[in-house]
């Protein structure tokens, strides 16, 4: 049988889309409204900001589907590309950072990045990041009780991971954290968030100049004196992917790292088989990615082409978003999704997307995440929040979800 085409669903009184970004009312949990849309079976239809209205899909299965289909493109210049945020999708369209590319040029930009993200590449990094972790954690602990597990910690340990990475000197650190605490801000204007990407490309610009001079062993040296000098790459379309990298490798880290600890301290069981058994860490890591998927809504998504899904097709020319915290709460693909068990087996969840856009950071976003848990318990093992849970401010751009800051006490 031909899967239909969606309906939108029955909201009562009217068929009027959902309003969507739907807002989380536990920082562990997805938005209570994911399940019975997923129940379902369907994609649900709803308005994004901007006017423009798109379709969720929720299913496991059906994101997998719907992220690894030839016809999911990821053009921002896409009139029907759901953009989330106020001016996004014409940011996104002049820059063209190769998450929001497709193929061939999309695979043309990534070949360049991913020889520095391999498992092996990734593993020679882990002594650095220990040091790195190490020293802020000092700093967390020379502050005054309540400190912030989120600007004192995590914001502090993914500055510094992806600044080295890329090699950004170290006197630029607390310039590259100012900027990108403003951009990331939900309390943050328009213009703040304009004024703060410029700075951060007149940054990166002066970078390429100085690395093409006197290179380093980084990657920003590495793309500027092999595929810029070749011709490979233009110096705008650089900027713009050392922008994404810089903003990506820093975003995911920062909100990860506090709410993982909190969401361990709210399971202790399953902190103290960590505390047992150190070995335990990396499957850790992926439940609680799992579990939390703070890029819940990164993958937004047009339909070249009609793509069929399990129970119906998204019909070529919509706009649609695969929802990956509701994916990785499917209780068809995670027996009790709602619990964390750093116990499962399954490493199949779909926290750092799925398909050919799958994040080409994702070795080191686990590895950085698991060192900062693991260090953080190990030299402060009396943490605790200094506030409930439930009261802290909850965060959300327009694709990575955190909070705003965590006050803890020791």
């Amino acid at each position: 049988m031909t899967p239909s085409t969606p309906e939108a669903p029955d909201t009562g009184a009217s068929a009027d889309p959902v309003e969507f970004p739907i807002a989380r009312s536990c920082p562990f949990s997805p938005p209570d409204a994911y399940a019975p849309m997923r129940e379902r079976g369907t994609p649900t239809k709803v308005a994004v900001p901007g006017g423009k209205e798109a379709w969720l899909v929720t299913g496991f299965k059906d994101v997998r589907a719907a992220l690894s289909h030839p016809a999911s493109s990821s053009d921002a210049r896409h009139p029907a590309f759901p953009a989330l945020g106020d001016g996004e999708q014409a940011v996104a369209a002049e820059l063209r950072p190769f998450i929001r590319m497709d193929p061939p040029d999309h695979t043309r930009v990534r070949r360049m990045l991913v020889g520095e993200f391999t498992v092996k590449r990734v593993r020679e990094m882990r002594t650095a990041i220990e040091e790195i972790c190490r020293e802020q954690v000092e700093y967390l602990l020379s502050r005054p009780m309540p400190a912030d597990l989120v600007g004192d910690y995590a914001n502090r340990v993914s500055t510094t991971v992806i600044c080295r990475l890329l090699g950004v000197p170290m006197e630029d650190l607390e310039f590259f954290r100012r900027i990108t605490s403003i951009s990331g801000a939900r309390t943050s204007t328009a213009e703040e968030v304009g004024a703060a990407l410029a700075d951060l490309f007149g940054l990166i610009d002066r970078l390429i100049d100085e690395k093409a001079q006197s290179p380093g062993d980084d990657l920003i040296s590495r793309l500027v004196n092999g595929p810029l000098e070749r011709g490979e790459i233009t110096r705008h379309s650089l900027l713009s992917q050392i922008g994404i990298t810089l903003n990506a490798g820093h975003e995911t880290s920062r909100n990860m790292i506090p709410l993982a600890a909190l969401d361990l301290l709210d399971n202790p069981d399953q902190l103290d088989l960590l505390r047992e058994d150190p070995s335990l860490w990396p499957g850790a890591v992926d439940e609680l990615l799992r579990h939390l998927s703070v890029a819940d809504v990164i993958t937004l998504r047009v339909a070249t082409e009609d793509i069929p899904l399990e129970g119906a097709t998204i019909p070529a020319g919509d706009g649609y978003i695969a929802l990956l915290a509701a994916a990785n709460h499917d209780p068809e693909a995670f027996p009790e999704p709602g619990g964390l068990d750093i116990a499962r087996s399954q490493r199949n969840h779909v926290a750092f997307g799925y398909g050919v856009h799958q994040c080409v950071g994702q070795n080191l976003g686990r590895l950085e995440i698991e060192v900062a848990l693991r260090v953080l318990f190990e030299k402060v093992p009396t943490l605790r929040p200094a506030v409930p849970v439930g009261d802290l401010p909850l965060r959300s751009s327009s694709a990575i979800f955190g909070l705003e800051e965590v006050p803890v006490s020791w």
